[in-house]
């Protein structure tokens, strides 16, 4: 009897793993608003499956729906306590529910710091939860509990954890506390134990921030050599054009953008014509300038820096 309410069962189990496996991809295609439809459809005659609840705590979050992903990821935490993933979730969402609303920040802040380290507890290799309470306690004021020493303390884990997110971690406290020498220290560290484009692109933002371009070119330039994406060509031009500097360079990087441009490479064309026209304009080239801000406001026409540079040009 046992044997035949299985195989009875069976069909309904199969179907069940399947529409759950279709909100997953759903998410992971970017369509939240289906998954999060599909999610609720399954949830009112499964009210109780934790995988449907976080799938729709996901799809809710990516959708920065941030109060309605929170009732999904309580009821998780709510329900299983122990498992790290959850807290880590239900952290995450308060954390943005504060960001949002610095009124309610206050009375969040206890819960958020419980989140994340009980995730951090439960799970002694999550590396998320340690990047979340490093930044946490960098972050937060004095008086709510911030600490420098606390940042460094998760920092120190994750490096056990994993050197190039431990290197990274200090990196973002010393950037973070104003100690540039430490801070590019950490970032080359983890550039020379891991070489991601992460890696690299955290000294490049790191340089940018510290008003050092010529710096930042250099370590596009080496990040090309590692990883040959044509997003850098853009980057490079981009540098060039914001500082006033190498602008030969920066033109022949743009142009090279602009021929090899793919969807993959994720700024649009009319940002690199956008740069070349402040290259131009950088070097008195009226319509060269022209030329490129009219391609650029074609493009893109409601971008409101491409018509302010389009009045300096006029203005030249």
């Amino acid at each position: 009897m046992k044997k035949i309410i299985l195989f009875l069962l069976l069909p309904a189990l199969a179907f069940s793993q399947d529409k759950l496996s279709e909100i997953t991809l759903l998410i992971n295609q970017k369509a939240y608003k289906k998954a999060e439809v599909q999610s609720i459809n399954y949830l009112k005659t499964h009210p109780n499956n934790l995988v449907a609840i976080e799938l729709l705590g996901d799809a809710l979050g990516y959708q920065k729906k941030w109060d309605s992903a929170t009732v999904q990821y309580k009821k998780l935490v709510d329900t299983k306590p122990y498992i790290a993933n959850y807290q880590y979730k239900y952290g995450g969402v308060l954390g943005m529910k504060a960001l949002q609303n610095k009124f309610k920040a206050i009375g969040l802040i206890g819960d958020i710091k419980e989140a994340f380290t009980k995730a951090a507890e439960l799970d002694k290799t999550h590396i998320d939860a340690r990047w979340a309470l490093v930044e946490l306690y960098m972050q937060l004021p004095g008086i709510f509990g911030g600490s420098k020493s606390k940042s460094l303390q998760y920092a120190q884990e994750l490096e056990n954890l994993s050197k190039v997110d431990g290197y990274l971690a200090k990196g973002y406290v010393y950037e973070y506390d104003d100690e540039p020498e430490l801070a590019e220290k950490y970032y080359k560290m983890a550039i020379q134990e891991g070489g991601s484009l992460t890696c690299f692109n955290k000294l490049t933002h790191f340089y940018e921030n510290e008003k050092q371009p010529k710096k930042a070119i250099e370590n596009l330039e080496e990040t090309h050599k590692k990883h040959h994406r044509n997003a850098l060509h853009y980057q490079i031009g981009k540098v060039a054009a914001e500082y006033k500097i190498q602008l030969d360079k920066g033109e022949q990087c743009l142009q090279t953008y602009l021929k090899n441009y793919s969807a993959q490479d994720g700024v649009p064309k009319a940002w690199a014509h956008y740069r070349l026209a402040q290259i131009h304009a950088h070097q008195k080239n009226k319509e060269k300038a022209l030329k490129h801000i009219n391609i650029a406001i074609a493009q893109l026409p409601k971008i409101k820096p491409f018509l302010a540079q389009k009045s300096k040009i006029l203005n030249l």
